[in-house]
C-alpha cells in the first residue's frame, strides 16, 4: 500500500514524494504491525490513542498539526490525503493558506464515507476502484443473483428494515449509557439546539457502524441521531 500512495502522491503532483504520514491510534504502546509499518522505508508512523470505547483520539489534531507545519516550514508544496473525516476540512483549509494544493483521496464509492464538505474543499479529488486496491487487499464481490434466497427469519442485513431495527437499537443501548445526572441538559440542548457533544456523537457512530458492518450512510446517520434523541427524550420524561 506504501508503494501504491507513494506512485499516486508523485503522479497527482509531478514531484518527488517528501514521506508517507500513516497515523493511527493505540491503547498500550504501539502494536506489532504498527511497528511494522513504522520500519518501512519513506513512512512516519504517528499515533494518537485509543480509549476505553474504542475510540481513536488526537488523531485528527496530530494530521492538522503536522499539515500545517509542514505548509508553514515550506517542506511540501502539495498533499496528498487519504481520509474521508469532515473534522480534517479546517487542516486542509490552513495549508492551503499557505499555497498548497490538497489532493483528496478515497475508496470507492465516495458517498457514505467521505465528508461532502471535505470533498469541496479539496483541490483534486480521486478515488481508488477494485482495480487499484487489488494490489494490496483482497477484494471480494457479492453476486446476489447467484445467492440463496432467503427465508423470513433470516433477513438479510442490508434490507432497510433490518438496518432501522438496528440503528434503533443502538440508539436506545447508547441512550441508556448516558448518567441520570447529564441527561436532562443532554436531552434538552438536543431537542432545543439539535447539539450533541462530539465525544458521545463519535461513539454513537462507531457503534452503529459496528452494528452493521460497515461505514454509515448520512440518512443513516440522521436516523440513528434522531432515534438516539428521541430514546433520551423518553428517558427524561
Amino acid at each position: 500500500m506504501a508503494s501504491a500512495l507513494q506512485r499516486y502522491a508523485e503522479s497527482a503532483s509531478a514531484l518527488p514524494l517528501l514521506r508517507i504520514y500513516w497515523y493511527d491510534g493505540t491503547n498500550q504502546g504501539p502494536t506489532a504491525p504498527q511497528i511494522a509499518i513504522a520500519q518501512l522505508d519513506n513512512v512516519k508512523v504517528r499515533l494518537g490513542f485509543v480509549n476505553s470505547w474504542g475510540q481513536q483520539k488526537g488523531v485528527d489534531s496530530l494530521i492538522v498539526a503536522d499539515m500545517i507545519a509542514l505548509a508553514r516550514n515550506g517542506a511540501m508544496a502539495e498533499c496528498v490525503l487519504l481520509t474521508g473525516d469532515e473534522d480534517l476540512r479546517v487542516g486542509v483549509q490552513q495549508a492551503q493558506e499557505f499555497g498548497i494544493r490538497v489532493h483528496l483521496l478515497g475508496v470507492k464509492p465516495l458517498r457514505g464515507s467521505q465528508s461532502v464538505l471535505l470533498y469541496q474543499e479539496a483541490d483534486t479529488t480521486h478515488e481508488w476502484d477494485s482495480s487499484d486496491l487489488s494490489e494490496f487487499m483482497e477484494v471480494t464481490r457479492a453476486d446476489h443473483r447467484d445467492s440463496k434466497p432467503h427465508s423470513r427469519s433470516s433477513r438479510p442485513v442490508h434490507e432497510p428494515r433490518a438496518v432501522s431495527d438496528r440503528l434503533q437499537a443502538v440508539a436506545e443501548s447508547e441512550a441508556e449509557r448516558i448518567p441520570e445526572a447529564e441527561l436532562r441538559s443532554l436531552a434538552g440542548s438536543i431537542a432545543r439546539k439539535g447539539v450533541r457533544p462530539r465525544e458521545i456523537d463519535s461513539h454513537l457512530l462507531v457503534m452503529g457502524r459496528q452494528a452493521l458492518g460497515r461505514n454509515l450512510e448520512e440518512p443513516e446517520k440522521r436516523l440513528l441521531r434522531d432515534e438516539f434523541g428521541k430514546a433520551l427524550a423518553s428517558r427524561s420524561r
